[in-house]
């Protein structure tokens, strides 16, 4: 008796021709470990020259029964990824095809070993948490709050050639301070390396519950990054004139009008992603800056 086939969905880099060797080998190995590999109909139009077989459904819908999913890209793909499987028990395996990827779960040079230990379930699981947005802040009764969900980060900032935001935020309903700023951002741990970090805010390791709000170009000499108990909810003020762009893992998220608010408060285990045994976060961190620097 034949058994029922495993199955585990591929998302890729945006530039398909910077994958297609990658894939054709994940989908050699995918066939002989019967497997099959779901495309949806973005990733069957970017892969023209695939033809459906044992090992490979194309134009397959996003099912959340497939075993993993396997990305073969940067950062973004891989939040894409996360946020495509945000709630489920689908782990994200993630060969680095971008600039830092510090998501990711192997490196290109390291696809043969790590597409045969993605097959068999040699990896651990970590779960990531997500910055919630509610909004608008004070939504009439009756009203279903508008609700986005960043694995990384949400990015609140001024328009493109307006003036200098004006910022007050508050934790638990009490107001802590006010900033003029050009935005500020709202980062979970794995999205603290990001954005925050290039605003000098703190690197939070895997695991710390919490959250960080550090400021794009305050000015001030007093703002400094704050990190946040998991349990506060944290509210946005715009005391500008304009409008308020908000991006989230970004991407486009609408915006804070002149005088509204938003809410966001952290929640735990939403994104898992596979890990090799021998990483760490620490491990992650060297590798990925620490080569930057050299």
């Amino acid at each position: 008796m034949t058994g029922v086939r495993r199955s585990m969905t591929v998302l890729t880099h945006r530039r398909p021709s910077d994958t297609s060797g990658a894939l054709r080998e994940l989908i050699d190995a995918a066939d002989r470990a019967g497997v099959t590999l779901r495309l949806d109909e973005e990733e069957t139009r970017k892969h023209r020259d695939l033809a459906p077989g044992p090992g490979l459904e194309l134009n397959a819908p996003v099912q959340d029964d497939v075993e993993l999913c396997v990305v073969l890209g940067g950062d973004g793909t891989i939040l894409k990824a996360l946020r495509l499987y945000a709630g489920t028990s689908v782990p994200v395996f993630a060969v680095n095809f971008g600039e830092i990827g510090f998501l990711a779960t192997i490196e290109p040079s390291e696809l043969t070993e790590g597409v045969a230990r993605a097959l068999s379930g040699e990896f651990e699981l970590l779960q990531l948490p997500a910055i919630v947005l509610d909004g608008p802040a004070g939504a009439r009764a009756g009203e279903e709050p508008d609700t986005r969900v960043g694995i990384n980060d949400v990015a609140i900032h001024r328009k493109v050639g307006e003036r200098v935001a004006e910022i007050a935020y508050a934790l638990e309903g009490e107001i802590v301070g006010s900033v003029r700023c050009d935005g500020l951002v709202i980062a979970t741990p794995a999205g603290s390396t990001g954005y925050n970090l290039a605003n000098g805010g703190p690197v939070m390791a895997w695991g710390v519950e919490g959250f960080v709000v550090s400021f794009i170009a305050p000015h001030s000499l007093t703002a400094r990054a704050l990190v946040v108990a998991p349990e506060d909810r944290l509210t946005i003020h715009n005391r500008s004139r304009e409008p308020l762009d908000v991006a989230v893992d970004g991407r486009p998220a609408g915006e804070i009008p002149p005088g509204g608010a938003i809410d966001a408060r952290f929640l735990d285990a939403v994104g898992t992603i596979a890990q090799l045994p021998d990483s760490s976060f620490y491990r992650r961190l060297r590798e990925k800056f620490g080569r930057l620097a050299s």
